[in-house]
């Protein structure tokens, strides 16, 4: 998950330090001490490393998933490593550096370039179809993964970043769910503005959350313009972006976000500290996949809308953007076990009833399709509402070039410099362009 709205800043900051510590010149010096380290040719056991971060729920039932693939092949040892978000980066980029790196990874859309161009990613089309059997996998999603030809990563699922919405906190506004077919930006600022005033005091219309880079993004694809070209240049001019920044701040200004300091307040408390748990927001943004656990802290069903603008600029701004990747070490000793085991992470029906859409909706459609039965009511309507984007939305934007792990954190450092007043917005704009031409130069 990545783009992550409503996750906390500290992992954030983390992440964004992880790549530098790799450096160039130890990428180029990588041993060939990959992670497995107990096979030899001639068919005796072998260890794959496996590393992935996540909640403890997400550990539990990975590990169950390794249990089921060694009790059927009894050669392979499957080693675990998980940690969460942000230290995550630290150690996979401490690792890699080392000649470490484990054999099976899982990665995310902002490094899974950085890591590619270092040579330390695995081209895993040198194994699909024979053995990475890709026939059931969404393409809508499939390039996503790849850099300069080769599939350096393969998606697990997919979500969307959308707004959602608590009908309830509306209701008692008496202000209606807005039309997010028809709805601009205008609009969600006055029916936030509307909401907050209708509201017993500490009640607002959105909770906007300052790390907010594909909220932007989404902005700039309906314009025709997106967040980074296929070049990996910045893909947006500075009026798209003082715009969309002159909106977002209106929210404030007109009452109907919470002022500066209770905002990033909010954004350090994330999902279990967010307006949403205490049933006193009426909008915010989160990737769908989170639907699941905003509605267990809210104790109420809420809803998913498109981003406005959706049905009235020149094209759709959202996109299904892969949950997260696989992808496997260059340095493996076993690349060809490292791909038998993603294959079975990917297409296994077992693994799907396991995962359902924790990491988010399966990328094998078939899997897809058979476990939506048994998803919470949450999951289902995420689901359906993916359904119901997906004729209209746009292809999904290509891989963020090297440094784009450090974009989210310079919008929001210069997002809570807005709010408090500090920079204008043209002044922000301006430093956005700036610092993240620098970060990925």
């Amino acid at each position: 998950m990545s783009g992550r709205p409503m996750h906390g800043a500290a992992g954030r900051r983390r992440a964004r330090r992880a790549l530098p510590a790799l450096g160039v010149a130890a990428a180029l010096v990588l041993t060939a001490c990959g992670g497995g380290d107990s096979g030899d040719a001639d068919g005796g056991p072998i260890t794959l490393r496996f590393s992935w971060w996540g909640s403890d729920p997400r550990h539990e039932y990975t590990q169950e998933i390794i249990e089921i693939y060694e009790s059927e092949n009894r050669s392979i040892t499957i080693e675990p490593s998980f940690t969460g978000f942000g230290d995550y980066w630290d150690r996979l980029a401490t690792e890699v550096a080392g000649g470490g790196a484990p054999d099976v990874m899982q990665q995310e859309t902002r490094y899974v370039r950085e890591y590619a161009d270092r040579g330390a990613l695995l081209d895993l089309s040198e194994y699909a179809p024979e053995i990475i059997r890709t026939e059931d996998l969404d393409p809508a999603v499939m390039e996503t993964g790849v850099v300069d030809g080769g599939m350096y990563a393969i998606p697990i699922g997919i979500n969307a970043h959308a707004v959602i919405a608590d009908p309830q906190v509306f209701a008692e506004a008496g202000v209606p769910v807005p039309d997010d077919t028809t709805w601009t930006y205008e609009d969600l600022a006055a029916t936030a503005a509307a909401v907050s005033a209708a509201t017993p005091e500490g009640t607002w219309g959105y909770q906007m959350t300052t790390a907010i880079d594909t909220s932007f993004e989404i902005f700039a694809r309906q314009r025709g313009e997106a967040l980074f070209n296929p070049d990996g240049d910045l893909g947006f001019t500075r009026e798209t972006l003082v715009e969309w920044w002159g909106h977002q701040l209106a929210v404030h200004e007109n009452g109907g976000a919470p002022p500066a300091a209770k905002t990033v307040e909010l954004e350090a408390a994330d999902i279990d500290g967010s307006l949403f748990s205490s049933n006193q927001g009426a909008m915010g943004t989160a990737w769908t996949n989170q639907l699941v656990a905003l509605n267990e802290v809210s104790g109420r069903e809420l809803q998913l809308l498109r981003f406005p603008g959706e049905g009235t600029q020149q094209q759709a701004g959202m996109y299904f953007k892969p949950a997260q990747f696989w992808s496997a070490s260059a340095q493996s000793e076993h690349p060809e076990e490292a791909a038998r085991f993603i294959d079975f992470l990917l297409n296994d029906p077992r693994v799907a009833d396991l995962m359902l859409s924790e990491r988010g909706l399966p990328v094998n459609v078939e899997q897809r399709e058979r476990i939506l039965a048994k998803l919470t009511p949450a999951d289902q309507q995420a689901a359906a509402f993916l359904e119901e984007i997906e004729p209209d939305i746009a292809p999904p934007p290509p891989l963020p070039p090297q440094g784009a792990g450090e974009v989210q954190g310079i919008m929001q450092q210069l997002n809570e410099q807005v709010l408090f007043g500090q920079i204008s917005v043209e002044e922000a704009a301006d430093a956005f362009m700036s610092q993240v031409n620098a970060a990925t130069s």
